[in-house]
């Protein structure tokens, strides 16, 4: 299992990260990304996606769950702005723990996959506040990968 992988960041310190075509920047230094579990400590997370019809980076204030050694996002059915952008563009930036960390953004439609992740202790109070089996069925959710 890897726990460390690697991010950049500009000789002054500033994350050196966009989203495009070039994640990295030429005159960039190499730190660590902390291990999973430490990022799995903060619920509450910032993601910037690529907006599917501006192009331009889209940032907002998320929650996130670790379920199973894996990173979810989700939401209740209806129409997410964040959802369709990563359909657009899988390449988001995750920014946790005052880093920020590239990562990709995948749909998850595996009913299996997506009752593990309503089933797990973490996100029971949140398939409790909408019916489960719509939340299943109709919720936006997306894997992040580092």
């Amino acid at each position: 299992m890897r726990i460390w992988s690697r991010a950049r960041l500009s000789p002054t310190g500033v994350p050196n990260v966009s989203i495009g075509s070039t994640w990295f920047g030429k005159n960039s230094m190499t730190i660590r990304r902390p291990s999973n579990d430490a990022l799995a400590a903060h619920r509450t997370i910032e993601i910037t996606t690529v907006g599917r019809r501006t192009g331009e980076p889209r940032r907002m204030e998320i929650w996130w769950f670790y379920v199973e050694g894996r990173f979810f996002i989700t939401g209740p059915p209806g129409t997410r702005d964040w959802y369709a952008n990563v359909n657009g563009d899988p390449k988001v930036i995750v920014h946790v723990g005052g880093r920020d960390l590239p990562a990709s953004a995948y749909p998850v439609n595996d009913p299996e996959t997506r009752s593990m992740v309503f089933d797990s202790r973490l996100t029971r109070w949140y398939s409790g506040a909408a019916q489960r089996q719509r939340l299943i069925d109709d919720g936006p959710m997306i894997e992040i990968k580092f």
